[in-house]
């Protein structure tokens, strides 16, 4: 009986080792067999896109959103800052958002203008319903837009360098100019502008008429009464100063080309300008006179681009202050312009200059000095020109010695190369336009310009539309947030 049961028992032991082992092995089985492992993974990446990417839609819905209410704001306020603008900004504003359907976004707007400027601001807010990001506690997001602009009208000084040179009879350029330069004069002064906005007159042909009270001003030895034309050197060119205390040269008073004295007539067409509507008038608001002295240009003479461009810069340089202070106690400008050209480095003043011309540049002749220095010689070529009076009373081998070159087209082209790099160098804007004229004046006038942009190549009525284009530019809106 022993025997019997100690038997049974041990096979009952090895029967429950067996199923012990067979067990470990399905438990190890499982533990090594990855393929659940792969299952469980994927379906939690494919949650964790399908989360991202629900969020990315309520994001992009949000912004487009912000996108539709900055693009509103932004131009709202620019409506609204333009001077020009006769309704109240507050009302162009919320007309704007209104009108793009975003209406209950508006927060605020804040207005701020006086006499030169307008500055309106503005901010709006709205939510956005989140559909998948609330399933993460985020039920809406914010859409916050805002938004500022200010249109400001500096003190601006302008010298308006105007060609009347013989070529601009042709084609009616002459009268198309002046009604251009009205045009401009129209524009930029306003009443909104007043005592902001000054405007110089250069007209110029070979020569630019100063002005016997500029003229008187400087430190020149008056040699005749005839026209004040100053004479300047090539080293003059490369500065935009005006020195009261140099020593400068006046022009002589003659005429190149044939017109006769008769009884007590003098030249017609002396190089020099002589009539008072010829003579440069500075620094001036007064929009009747300015006008009126535009409407009385005629063309005549030849060309020296140069020369105009000199006092254009000279009329915004503040070494002109002195003479701005003697013509003011003169009443010939006015007192609030009394400190005008102002400072470079004040940053509540553009200085710019328009220059117009239909040419180029020629030779510039001057009288020998043995022939124009006693006063009864000067007498004599007010009442001769220089041509007519040669070819009648000098033989032809000695005319060429009763004159000489001052200096060839190619150094006035680079006299008024080196001005205008003098003024661009000071901050002054340079507009130039080119009016009918060839293409190597184009290039001439394109280079002088503060750049590419800033020339205008035009023909006919063209012009008008030139000087209107930079009226306003001159005056422009700027986002200033």
């Amino acid at each position: 009986m022993l025997k019997i049961y100690v038997h049974k028992k041990t096979r009952t032991a090895a029967k429950l080792k067996l199923k012990m082992r067979k067990f470990i092995r399905t438990f190890d089985h499982f533990a090594r067999d990855e393929d659940g492992a792969m299952t469980i993974f994927a379906i939690m990446m494919f949650l964790m896109m399908l989360m991202v990417a629900g969020m990315g839609v309520d994001l992009m819905h949000n912004e487009m959103k912000r996108t539709k209410m900055q693009n509103t704001i932004d131009r709202a306020v620019l409506a609204a800052a333009d001077l020009d603008q006769t309704l109240d900004p507050v009302e162009v504003v919320n007309d704007y958002f209104d009108k793009a359907g975003v209406d209950g976004y508006l927060s605020e707007v804040t207005v701020d203008q006086g006499l030169n400027f307008r500055t309106v601001k503005a901010t709006a807010s709205a939510t956005t319903a989140t559909q998948f990001m609330s399933y993460f506690g985020v039920n809406e997001l914010s859409t916050p837009a805002a938004s500022g602009a200010e249109e400001r009208i500096s003190n601006v000084e302008i010298s308006l360098v105007l060609d009347i040179s013989g070529s601009m009879g042709s084609n009616s350029r002459i009268y198309n100019m002046r009604n251009a330069a009205k045009t401009f004069v129209d524009l930029v002064i306003k009443d909104e502008t007043e005592d902001l906005i000054s405007v110089s007159l250069v007209p110029y042909t070979a020569q630019s008429n100063a002005g016997e009270d500029i003229f008187n001003e400087l430190n020149i030895t008056k040699h005749h009464g005839y026209s004040y034309c100053v004479d300047f050197e090539i080293s003059d060119f490369n500065t935009t100063v005006i020195d009261t205390n140099k020593q400068y040269k006046q022009m002589q008073h003659f005429e190149r080309g044939w017109s006769r004295y008769w009884s007590n007539q003098s030249i017609s067409n002396p190089t020099c300008p002589k009539q008072s509507y010829e003579e440069i008038k500075p620094i001036s608001q007064n929009k009747a006179a300015l006008k009126s002295t535009i409407g009385s240009y005629s063309a005549r003479s030849n060309t020296a681009i140069n020369l105009g461009m000199k006092w254009g810069v000279t009329l915004l340089d503040p070494s002109f202050q002195p003479i701005t202070q003697k013509l003011k106690n003169k009443g010939k400008i006015e007192g609030v312009f009394a400190n005008r050209p102002a400072s470079y480095h004040d940053e509540e003043t553009l200085k710019t200059i328009v220059l117009m011309t239909d040419g180029v540049n020629v030779d510039t002749v001057r009288i020998a000095d043995r022939y124009y220095n006693s006063a009864s010689e000067r007498v004599h070529w007010n009442r001769n020109a220089l041509d007519r009076y040669l070819y009648y009373n000098v033989r032809s081998w000695q005319r060429s010695s009763w004159y000489y070159t001052k200096y060839t087209a190619n150094q006035a082209n680079s006299m008024l190369s080196s001005i205008c790099s003098a003024a661009k160098g000071k901050g002054i804007v340079i507009w130039s336009v080119g009016f009918e004229v060839t293409d190597a004046s184009a290039n001439i006038m394109r280079s002088c310009a503060s750049s590419p942009s800033h020339f205008f190549r035009v023909e006919g009525v063209e012009i008008t539309e030139a000087f209107q284009a930079i009226a306003s530019q001159i005056n422009q809106l700027r986002l200033v947030q």
